[in-house]
């Protein structure tokens, strides 16, 4: 069964490139994508049971920006968060924005962009079983 991942992510470029490098890592992946955080916390919190594994997060977003959406995301019933964990994926290379996302207990990853198939092929291993 794949791994479902939900990418988020206002860049159009970004979302093709981690698609492309998801579907070339040699691991099976189900791809949803929005490029708006909203458009994704609306999703999860009115469907219990989604089903996604692993979410792929940008920080820099206009309206609601990553941190902004793991702090909405984190106050979810349990059974709209689910078992679903978070890997940022950002250009950023901040140390204080890994120290910030630390601190949130859904977060297991922190990439920078663009991602690459060997990356990409590690995810997995981010998931509990």
């Amino acid at each position: 069964m794949p791994l479902r991942i939900l990418m988020i992510d206002d860049n159009e470029d970004d979302l093709m490139f981690t698609q492309i490098a998801l579907k070339r890592c040699g691991v099976e992946y189900d791809i949803h994508m929005h490029q708006k955080a909203q458009d994704a916390l609306n999703y999860l919190s009115s469907t219990p049971d989604h089903g996604v594994d692993l979410i792929l997060l940008d920080i820099n977003m206009p309206v609601m920006n990553g941190f902004d959406f793991l702090e909405a995301f984190e106050a979810l019933a349990p059974e709209h968060r689910g078992q679903t964990v978070v890997a940022l994926l950002s250009s950023s290379r901040d140390a204080l924005d890994r120290e910030r996302a630390a601190r949130f207990p859904s977060v297991r990853g922190f990439l920078t962009k663009p991602l690459g198939r060997s990356e990409a092929a590690q995810l997995a291993a981010l998931i509990p079983d």
